[in-house]
């Protein structure tokens, strides 16, 4: 989960090779947020098919980590509490990211450190805060549906700051994914052990990470790609670990009693979901057009479902199916919706490449 990390997040590493390469990158939206995309690069014609096995590996590395991060969350809070676990997790990953951005001569201004905080409130705060939390008492498969609510809530949210129009497309997919979160929701209700302020505090992480992608433009973040990425990652782990000091997480904090499947949980979302996946995402950015790169905003929830069901024995009911179908379903119409409105809105007028909410993909947990 990078729904839920520094990619979730905002910036594309560039791979700093030259200035002129840098010049030719473009701005836009992945998942719902601003990144900065380098131009494609093919490979050499004797190495296809050893570039097709490491296509493969970075296709499967994006679509099951990030998916199973939903299900390492829910392992690793099982022990440690949900603000410590979300700011461990981005401390170590934010740490790195400003360290390598340091040594490449980044130097943040005091107007990025206030951009930084923002949108580290936003996105890691109470994004990734509430879904850690919320994971204490909702499957992770359902997080992971609830997550993919994101793209309505942006769309909503950029149509009430004239940022996007809303075509009849786009319109039928809210209302697909209306009924498919009440089905989702009410399905959850009546199971034993559901938690409505579990439910409620999913949607409102959704809610706070789509607000952080729609303002996101309009703050003054490095234009350096690993900058944009490292500031609200640390910043918004500072948050999370002021927050866990202040409710007592740390002090309630049983160190010695922490399971092995807790600690292996954490290990894995900072190795695998922050690392691995995250290397991997920028790596096809690098060569695969991004709506390609977009897929993985079908494939995360319908891998965390499955996991969810098969090694945690999460309820996998038609209603579950129906109803993620549905969310999918509307995610689909918003894109192309958002297309449509895209085209049209060229003909007047346009927008700025990182306002435009483009065909891409969500953030990752």
């Amino acid at each position: 989960m990078f729904r839920h990390e520094p990619a979730q997040i905002l910036a594309l590493i560039r791979n700093g090779r030259d200035a002129k390469e840098n010049a030719n990158e473009k701005m836009i939206n992945i998942g719902g947020r601003p990144v900065i995309v380098p131009n494609t690069r093919q490979p050499a014609a004797g190495h296809d098919r050893a570039y097709a096995v490491k296509l493969a590996l970075a296709f499967a590395a994006i679509y099951i980590i990030w998916g199973s991060t939903y299900l390492a969350i829910r392992y690793a809070v099982e022990t440690i509490p949900p603000l410590v676990t979300a700011g461990i997790r981005h401390s170590v990953a934010g740490g790195i990211l400003l360290a390598w951005a340091w040594a490449r001569g980044f130097r943040p201004t005091r107007e990025h450190w206030i951009s930084g905080f923002v949108l580290g409130a936003l996105f890691f705060l109470i994004g990734h805060g509430s879904l850690h939390w919320a994971e204490q008492y909702v499957g992770s498969g359902l997080a992971a549906l609830l997550i993919a609510t994101e793209p309505m809530f942006i769309l909503v949210l950029a149509w009430t700051m004239g940022q996007q129009r809303i075509s009849r497309i786009s319109a039928l997919g809210l209302g697909l994914g209306v009924v498919g979160v009440a089905m989702l929701t009410g399905a959850e209700l009546t199971t034993k052990g559901s938690s409505l302020a579990g439910l409620l505090a999913v949607l409102v992480g959704s809610l706070a990470w789509s607000a952080g992608v729609v303002i996101a433009p309009k703050l003054k973040l490095p234009t350096d790609a690993l900058g944009r990425t490292a500031l609200p990652t640390i910043c918004g782990a500072a948050m999370l670990l002021i927050a866990a000091l202040l409710t007592g997480e740390f002090r309630a904090t049983q160190w010695a009693s922490i399971s092995f499947k807790s600690a292996l949980g954490l290990a894995y979302l900072i190795i695998f979901g922050s690392v691995v996946a995250f290397t991997a995402y920028m790596w096809l950015l690098q060569r695969c057009p991004p709506a390609l790169v977009a897929t993985h905003t079908y494939a995360n929830p319908v891998v965390a479902v499955l996991l969810g069901w098969l090694l945690a024995s999460e309820p996998l009911t038609m209603r579950v199916v129906v109803s993620s179908v549905a969310i999918l379903g509307a995610i689909v119409l918003i894109r192309r919706g958002e297309r449509a409105a895209t085209a049209i809105g060229a003909e007047t007028t346009t927008l700025p490449a990182e306002v435009e909410l483009q065909p891409a993909i969500r953030r990752v947990s």
